[in-house]
């Protein structure tokens, strides 16, 4: 706890400490008779001779006020989405009411309950903002429109909109529904956060919708004409995150090139167009920290994303069993992966490889696909043993699992295995990546070994920086106490940088933030 009463002065650690915690003040380092000290009173600054001075610098503060107010969120700090629901409803309401931005983790989630999630986070926080996921499922084309559908029937005020590799119609559909005209300025109901590693993705979310994907729109009666006009004053996206070395879908990319190199195509773009507001970057993937989240505000970033630590918070929509592997893990302890719904195309995803065999196993399926047809094309041997270690049951009832999947979720993909031995190969052992993630939602013990646990370093970097305080225990990290955390801790690193430019030299102890419990 800080006191109350701001530090007259004070030239021992803690008493530097404390003057440099007291936020909601200014913080003045002095030459006195007896040496150096510190202070956030003005009045006994004024009767020492001042080295070095900062103003108040809150949490609420930092990063672009824009995107506070466009989102309504008192910081400029957001919760990604989880897939699966491991970004849960739960978490969303919790963050919600703090005033904190948060997606619901729709991807790979069945329509029903999406509805359900969607429904209970609109009854919990009433009117206040949070986001949905849209995730890029190019071959599930059917869940991308059922997600967007109950976006605009709960009327989602903002998807935050991932792994695109281009524009679709889905994506599309949803912005363009939310234009409107307000006294000759174009509204965006519908904002859209678009989380990209690659600068030709980008642009395409920096431009405005394309003219054809438009008139198709317009054509199948889900856009007004008026809406499909508005489309060429706006850019498809209002946020733009630069996802670097994150969990799950990532390229790891270096977040202090792809920050710059992003911003560096937003000037570009904005200076042809000319928005009225131009589009925010922000920044994900490796922030599990506060100097990480000092770090890509410094880079430019309006806002930071934090993603692989809110798994291991009490809200997450994941097993206790799979919490404890997460609290400690450390930042080396992660691995590349086949994704699931993007297996056919190559596409990894960054997981968690300490305490589970999932990484080899998921690679080792891959692959035998790139090796072979069909499933019939597998020697007898090779299959025996993946029938053993890896699916644990015979192949042939591990289709019959997915034929009732699929019947349920989206037919179309039965029909085309029927057509394409490959494709059906690929429905097989893809049952194994998608039900690895289950199987670490639901803490199966049987099959602990095989746990999918999406996670970047940045879960390790927290780890660290928490261990020894009152967050090291997974049932302490409340999500909202997180990102508070981080936010109070990044507040406390700008103030000492600014400090340092200015030629200040502080004890080390005293500029190291460490979780503590806050105030009321």
């Amino acid at each position: 706890m800080v006191s109350a009463t701001p530090t007259r002065m004070a030239a021992d650690v803690a008493g530097v400490q404390a003057a440099l915690l007291r936020l909601e003040d200014p913080f003045f380092l002095v030459r006195t008779e007896s040496g150096l000290a510190a202070t956030n009173d003005p009045a006994a600054a004024r009767t020492a001779q001042v080295l070095a001075a900062v103003p108040a610098g809150r949490p609420e503060v930092l990063g672009d006020e824009a995107f506070r107010r466009a989102h309504g969120v008192r910081q400029a700090y957001m919760a990604g989405a989880m897939a699966n629901g491991i970004a849960s409803a739960r978490m969303v309401i919790a963050l919600a009411r703090e005033g904190i931005l948060a997606s619901f983790g729709a991807a790979g989630v069945l329509p029903a309950r999406v509805d359900n999630a969607l429904a209970e986070i609109r009854r919990e926080a009433p009117g206040m903002p949070f986001a949905c996921n849209l995730i890029h499922s190019p071959s599930e084309l059917a869940m991308e429109r059922a997600t967007v559908d109950l976006c605009l029937r709960h009327q989602v005020r903002c998807i935050e909109a991932s792994a695109f590799m281009s524009l679709t119609p889905q994506v599309v559909h949803y912005r363009l529904a939310g234009l409107t005209l307000r006294a000759g300025r174009v509204v965006a109901e519908n904002k859209v956060i678009a989380k990209v590693s690659r600068l030709e993705v980008a642009e395409l979310f920096l431009r405005p919708a394309p003219e054809p994907m438009v008139r198709d729109l317009v054509a199948a009666g889900l856009i007004t004409a008026e809406q499909a006009e508005l489309a060429r004053r706006v850019p498809m996206a209002d946020d733009i995150t630069a996802e670097a070395d994150s969990g799950g879908h990532t390229d790891r990319r270096p977040l202090t090139v792809l920050v710059p190199e992003l911003i560096a195509l937003r000037d570009r773009v904005q200076a042809e167009l000319g928005y009225p507001e131009p589009v925010r970057i922000g920044a994900a993937g490796g922030i599990g920290t506060p100097t990480a989240a000092f770090a890509a505000l410094s880079l430019g970033a309006s806002y930071v994303v934090t993603g692989s630590i809110n798994q291991a918070s009490v809200e997450a929509g994941q097993s206790e069993s799979t919490k404890q592997l997460l609290v400690t893990a450390g930042s080396a302890d992660c691995a590349m992966a086949p994704s699931a719904d993007m297996f056919e195309m190559g596409v990894e995803v960054q997981v968690l490889k300490r305490g589970t065999m999932f990484a080899a196993r998921a690679k080792q399926l891959y692959e035998i696909y790139r090796a072979y047809e069909s499933i019939e094309a597998i020697p007898a041997a090779e299959r025996l043993l993946l029938e053993q270690r890896t699916f644990k049951r015979s192949l042939d009832d591990v289709w019959a699992g997915c034929v009732g999947y699929f019947t349920e979720r989206d037919p179309e993909q039965l029909l085309r295995a029927e057509r394409d031995p490959k494709r059906k190969m690929a429905l097989i052992f893809r049952w194994y990546l998608g039900l690895s993630s289950a199987w670490s939602i639901t803490g199966e013990p049987e099959r602990a070994t095989d746990y999918q646990v999406w996670c970047g370093p940045a879960m390790g970097a927290f780890n660290a920086w928490a261990a020894g305080s009152y967050l090291a225990p997974a049932r302490n990290r409340q999500v909202a106490e997180l990102a508070a955390q981080i936010m109070r801790g990044t507040a406390v690193t700008a103030r000492v940088a600014a400090l340092r430019q200015a030629g200040a030299r502080l004890p080390a102890a005293a500029c190291t933030y460490l979780p503590t419990p806050l105030e009321g």
